[in-house]
């Protein structure tokens, strides 16, 4: 009988290829994640400085050591330093874990405690990828809040500025739904300010999605779409609806907080809509890890590392990710509702 060992040990897997590791497992559970919409920037430090001028939220620039610095804006409460969030988790492997379970695969030779350590880190990669959503649809609207559910701050009352809405009023017959649509289209195009964009899509509750494809004024329109371009028998026409220069998307995810408690990530009756395709609007910063060896380097998405203790008991899975979604342009998120 082989002797289990530690693959991941001295000589194995480092810092550095545990993080590579951990940053290529598929990324579950996200559907910002999945269309990309938060580019990933990391830095060195684990704080920015953001300023605002004229609506726009930019990070401050780097500059040649002795060159001409930035001049910052006059109004005080135009530049604000914000801390990145530090996000650990940690899990550990026990000889529990292993007891008795086969390597991966139909090979004797495969080491089973490989195959307990990827399952660990796949389950904490879901998790840190399901706290990055949480974050990042909180971000759209203008906050960010930790996995406590916790505002850690309001970039709309930091800067003094005001999220835009559009009430839709679908509980009315008569509401004219395409001029509601151009009013949030024209909302999002004046809040560009120089950057580009593809198209808009709208983020929508269950109950703001079946309040607008059963309304009198966008009826017909469903059904025809859903008989021609959605071919119903094979694919789920509820998901997505593209109406007046909008996609409409039905998003009903809920997450469980670190209290236990849950959330629904949109309010009943309420979406949000946004532009897709823009350059430099919505971005999550990452800070390097708190660890001597990634000091003043520029941060990654998260880190892994392992730990074996001293009397053989365990091997410790340490993780973390320290980010901070910005919404550059607060205003371009649109929320839309309907208030009967």
């Amino acid at each position: 009988m082989p002797v289990i060992t530690n693959p991941f040990d001295a000589g194995g897997y480092s810092l550095a290829e545990m993080t590579e590791a951990i940053n290529l497992l598929p990324n579950i559970y996200t559907r910002l994640g999945q269309m990309g919409l938060f580019r990933f920037e990391g830095v060195t430090q684990r704080s920015v400085i953001i300023e605002q001028m004229e609506g726009v939220l930019n990070l401050l620039p780097t500059v040649p050591l002795g060159g001409p610095p930035t001049v910052a804006n006059r109004d005080a409460r135009s530049m604000r330093s914000f801390t990145i969030p530090w996000i650990p988790h940690d899990d550990s492997i026990t000889p529990q874990d292993v007891q008795g379970v086969r390597g991966f695969g139909l090979s004797d030779a495969a080491d089973p405690l490989a195959t307990i350590m990827e399952r660990k880190l796949t389950k904490i990669r879901a998790k840190h990828a399901q706290t990055r959503e949480y974050m990042e649809v909180n971000a759209l609207r203008g906050i960010v809040k930790d996995g406590a559910g916790i505002t850690l701050y309001d970039y709309f009352s930091e800067f003094g500025l005001a999220q835009q809405s559009v009430d839709f009023l679908l509980g009315t017959a008569t509401t004219n739904v395409q001029a509601k649509v151009r009013e949030v289209l024209r909302k999002v195009e004046g809040e560009l300010k120089g950057e580009t964009m593809t198209s808009v899509l709208a983020l929508v509750s269950p109950g703001f999605f079946d309040k607008l494809i059963g309304h009198a004024k966008v009826e017909e329109a469903y059904k025809y779409y859903s008989s021609t371009g959605a071919q119903p028998l094979r694919e789920d026409t509820r998901r997505r609806f593209p109406f007046a220069g909008i996609v409409f998307e039905e998003y009903n995810a809920t997450v469980t907080l670190s209290t236990g408690a849950t959330e629904t990530l949109l309010p009943a009756n309420e979406g949000l809509a946004f532009p897709l395709g823009t350059l430099d609007t919505f971005v999550t910063y990452g800070a390097p890890a708190n660890l001597i060896e990634t000091v003043n380097t520029v941060g990654l998405p998260m880190y892994a590392r392992q730990i074996a203790r001293l009397d053989g008991s365990a091997i410790d899975v340490k993780t973390e990710a320290s980010i901070l979604p910005v919404n550059k342009r607060p205003g371009l998120a649109v929320r839309i509702f309907s208030s009967n």
